[in-house]
């Protein structure tokens, strides 16, 4: 449900809602409250990513409430369900935007030493352009990240990551869910990545694949016209796009592809089949995977070890992808292409995405030893 019809649906059922209550408040210890006044409801829950289902409680001002046990520094997602209708929080502007269903933000602090934390370090900057894509027939935008040293004065050529969101999301999900530009902040501080320029394209070759709501990722026709459109896209409309504004390097071996879910197979599939144009390739939780590997990789093989610098994969081992991932990697082992596999604890979220980019961001760009 959109947020505004979210709105509209909770002001009929909360009518004391100018009296504003704080959610979500956390304390000191990780302990997170939520709040909804629902006056009228006969039934609240909370879903919350790293938490059961809880029921909440209803007190006499008619102010629904829960208080979760400690939970770890990082960025969640949750939603409330008022007699089976999902609502996100109306006490809380910060929300996780989706094109299909969005969500409500919550964040427990943690130390400065996590990436995705605000430090007080020299910020890059991000930039949005739009215009009319051929390719797609529609308008649409992409985000770029330049680093904070970027001068577009200098004759410097910076490295360029070209970093894909997931199904039902938007070219905003990576700097605000994922925290891009805070992690590469931060690395770029640290001395721990190169500076670099990240370009975050819309992820849609035809947006028809995700009006199709969720049942859209299961029809393989309409996949693979998305999939062959955003790689015409990204080739023919975007990277030029960026090569011409930006001061990056036209080099193969500074230029890489990564992305999430639908991303990542995007990022598979484009990158692999064209090592003329990308030598670094990144791939979390990859969704949207084709079985057929000969047709959907037909020159990967052994060979293509030389012009690979890095081809870096990802799941998380509660993830419903784990095993479409790793029979991929069972696949590349048997056509001796060479590949850095990472398992991780978590599931199908951005609390293992971004710690994914703070781990391949790192490896970009550096010579080979």
């Amino acid at each position: 449900m959109k947020p505004f019809l979210c709105l509209v649906t909770l002001l009929t059922l909360v009518p004391a809602l100018a009296q504003s209550i704080r959610s979500p408040e956390v304390a000191s210890d990780g302990r997170v409250t939520f709040r909804l006044r629902a006056t009228n409801a006969n039934q609240v829950l909370l879903r919350c990513e790293g938490l059961s289902e809880a029921k909440m409680q209803k007190d006499e001002q008619g102010v629904w409430t829960f208080t979760s046990p400690p939970m770890e520094p990082d960025i969640y997602s949750y939603t409330f369900s008022v007699d089976g209708l999902r609502l996100l929080d109306p006490n809380n502007p910060a929300m996780k935007y989706n094109l299909l269903n969005s969500d409500s933000e919550l964040h427990v602090p943690g130390p400065k030493s996590l990436l995705w934390e605000v430090n007080d370090v020299p910020r890059g900057k991000l930039h949005c352009h739009f215009y009319k894509s051929a390719v797609a027939g529609d308008d649409r935008d992409f985000i770029v990240y330049t680093p904070p040293d970027y001068n577009p004065a200098s004759r410097k050529k910076y490295p360029v990551l070209y970093l894909l969101h997931g199904f039902s999301d938007d070219a905003t999900a990576w700097s605000t869910v994922g925290r891009a530009n805070v992690i590469l902040d931060n690395l770029i501080a640290r001395g721990q990545a190169r500076p670099m320029i990240i370009v975050m394209p819309l992820g849609y070759g035809t947006m028809d694949y995700v009006r199709g709501g969720w049942t859209g990722t299961r029809r393989g026709e309409m996949r693979q016209i998305s999939f062959h459109k955003f790689r015409d896209n990204l080739l023919t409309e975007v990277i030029p796009q960026v090569e011409k504004a930006y001061r990056v390097s036209t080099d193969r071996k500074q230029r890489a592809i990564a992305g999430l879910s639908m991303g990542g197979a995007e990022s598979l599939y484009v990158g692999l089949n064209a090592l003329d144009k990308f030598a670094w390739v990144g791939a979390f939780s990859s969704g949207g995977l084709s079985t057929n590997y000969s047709k959907e990789y037909p020159r990967l093989d052994e060979k293509s070890n030389r012009q690979l610098q890095l081809l870096w994969i990802a799941c998380g081992k509660e993830d419903r992808l784990m095993g479409s991932n790793q029979q991929f990697i069972d696949w590349l082992k048997s056509e001796n292409v060479n590949y850095v596999w990472q398992e991780s604890p978590g599931g199908h979220t951005f609390r293992v995405w971004r710690r994914y980019l703070a781990e391949f961001a790192p490896l970009l760009f550096q010579e080979k030893k």
